[in-house]
């Protein structure tokens, strides 16, 4: 197995790679967070103009198990990706709350 030598910052090619690789996924969740929110935004205000409750339990046991369905096709732990859902819609939820707090009607 041949490895190749460090660069200048004494990081190997293939760590850097790896690394470079991290950072656009990352960069790509953080934009995909943005979109989710600000469709998530968008059913707040219309939660708030029809008079309907910020969380909806039966919506999100749905989503639950989508995302834990979703995440053993992938490989990825079912707990972490419910846990990763339950913090995204509890700051949805808070959101929702704020905006029927302050809407005018």
């Amino acid at each position: 197995m041949s490895a190749e030598a460090p660069d200048a910052s004494g990081i190997p090619p293939e760590l850097a790679e790896l690394r470079s690789s991290i950072d656009n996924i990352d960069a790509a969740l953080v934009h995909l967070l943005a979109e989710r929110f600000k469709a998530t935004k968008q059913v707040g205000v219309l939660k708030a103009r029809r008079g309907l409750p910020p969380s909806d339990p039966a919506r999100e046991a749905v989503q639950i198990a989508r995302l834990r369905r979703l995440a053993e096709e992938s490989g990825l732990d079912p707990q972490f990706a419910e846990k990763f859902l339950a913090f995204i819609v509890d700051e949805v939820i808070r959101h929702h709350e704020e905006i029927a707090a302050t809407s005018p009607e």
